[in-house]
């Protein structure tokens, strides 16, 4: 018997959403707190910036129970996923257990000494403190914007200058005859660079630490990126975690092969992006460096550097100096408006310190077992923070892997010293043999996510796991598939 829970889902964005509909699906009764006014996350409008669209393709950025529209574009723009979120919601009957405005503050034990735990919520009504069983964690690693305060800025803003984080840059009209600089190598800071220049910018400069590799949609502007990068083949060349002796053999013998593979595609690469005439050519190896962080490249960003009408500097800003930005080589840039495409702080504020101990190690490495529970916070766990390059489909599993470790439901249900060893594993993994697997956290999936969908396939005690041999060897993941995958688990309900 599974005793129904009150669980609180904390963030309404995609990973949220996908918790909720897992937990309430069982009979859980959710309540789901968002801070914003909107659900969506990143996808809300008022933080998308113009022009925003995927780096999934539609197929592989979906819910397994629902496809996006097949009016939409292979990489559906910002409000297309917003819809399709919102409508997801509905569905599931999601949108009336969203309170929105609302903010968790900070979260404790229980005072009650019963498990679960204890949050503190601030609403537009006033502050209240309320119970509940599980909490599911769905802040995503896009929550909180990165801040940069530097020498002259409030002079800059007295004489009109802007300063913006990338999030608040909602309105392409903010570029318009504006001397435009942005800071930041990825996705969205070349997006944004050429929403400006497209938007009338009198002047654009783009100001970057160091060239990164950048994979266009269409590779050799005729394959589809994903039947590349996204393939378990691909996938396989990477070592990973756990392997035997001979594994470790068949990667040897193959390294030649291997290594060939990479240069050609960075020879590729080179030639269709012009990336010695634009002086962007990566130092690292590509092979070394694939991971969340590996950008899409904004289709029109290197031709736009190569003519003159993106100016792309390496460096930082070092100070601001009257209407114009200093960077950190020297060199000075007039400006009207800057825009700080940094990113974002990557944390749980609203754990206590003693708890967030237990959860991140010293040099920034959550300590998460499958990237979702930590044994040493009971009753809680984390959706979407296994990031990949198949976000949904990562929170989807995740949620559903999830939900069945609150219940004890898991076919492999670990015990907390099983999850310690398997996270100094994991921990020891990203920090000797792979060193690219520590972005974000080291809660990154990417390139491995074939491999972390089949360890939760495998806790979750699914009984089919795989499609024919070529099309799982040769083909991206598919969501329908996966929804067949879990559907072959053994199937439960909570008594309220």
């Amino acid at each position: 018997m599974v005793k129904q829970m009150q669980v609180c889902i904390i963030g309404a964005g995609v990973s949220g959403l996908a918790a909720a509909k897992a937990f309430s699906s069982r009979g859980h009764r959710v309540t789901i707190v968002e801070r914003s006014g909107d659900l969506g996350g990143v996808w809300e409008p008022a933080r998308s910036y113009p022009d925003v669209q995927t780096q999934s393709p539609k197929e592989l950025y979906r819910y397994t129970d629902k496809a996006m529209p097949a009016s939409y574009p292979e990489w559906p723009k910002g409000p297309q996923v917003h819809a399709y979120l919102a409508e997801y919601a509905r569905d599931h009957g999601l949108d009336r257990l969203i309170r929105f405005n609302t903010e968790v503050v900070q979260m404790n034990s229980r005072s009650d000494s019963q498990p679960g735990w204890r949050l503190d919520l601030r609403s537009p009504a006033g502050s209240t403190q309320e119970d509940f069983d599980f909490v599911a964690v769905c802040i995503g690693q896009f929550n909180e914007p990165q801040t940069l305060s530097l020498r002259g800025e409030e002079a800059f803003k007295a004489q009109g200058g802007r300063i913006l984080h990338s999030s608040q840059y909602n309105d392409a009209g903010l570029a318009r005859g504006k001397k435009v600089v942005v800071l930041g190598g990825s996705k969205s800071a070349t997006d944004i660079a050429v929403n400006a220049v497209n938007s009338g910018a009198s002047d654009v400069t783009l100001v970057y630490r160091e060239p990164v590799w950048r994979i266009p949609y269409f590779i050799g502007g005729l394959v589809n990126f994903k039947r590349i990068l996204y393939i378990r083949a691909q996938e396989e060349m990477f070592k990973s975690w756990g392997i035997g002796a001979l594994s470790r053999f068949k990667h040897a013998v193959a390294k030649p092969f291997v290594w060939a593979n990479w240069r050609g595609l960075e020879s590729m690469l080179k030639l269709q992006l012009k990336l010695k005439k634009c002086d962007m050519v990566p130092k690292q190896r590509i092979e070394d460096g694939v991971n969340c962080s590996v950008p899409i490249a904004t289709p029109d960003f290197f031709p736009m550097v190569a003519d003159g009408r993106i100016k792309a500097i390496r460096g930082s800003f070092d100070h601001y100096d009257g209407n114009s930005i200093v960077m950190t080589g020297g060199e000075r840039v007039a400006a009207d408006l800057a825009i700080l495409a940094i990113g974002y702080k990557l944390g749980v504020p609203f754990l206590p310190q003693a708890l967030r101990d237990r959860l991140v190690d010293g040099d920034g490495q959550y300590r998460l077992y499958r990237l979702i529970a930590n044994p040493d916070l009971p009753d809680m766990g984390f959706v979407g923070f296994n990031s990949s390059f198949c976000t949904v489909l990562c929170a989807d599993l995740a949620a559903n892997w999830l939900v069945r470790y609150a219940d004890g439901q898991l076919a492999q249900q670990p015990s907390p010293a099983e999850m310690r060893d398997n996270i100094e594993l994991m921990l020891n993994f990203k920090r000797v043999e792979r060193p690219a697997a520590g972005v974000y956290g080291g809660l990154c999936v990417a390139p491995y996510h074939f491999k972390h969908f089949d360890e939760l396939l495998a806790d979750i005690g699914t009984t089919t796991r795989r499609r024919s041999a070529l099309a799982e060897k040769f083909t991206p993941p598919d969501a329908d598939a996966y929804a067949r995958f879990l559907a072959s688990a053994p199937d439960y309900k909570v008594l309220a």
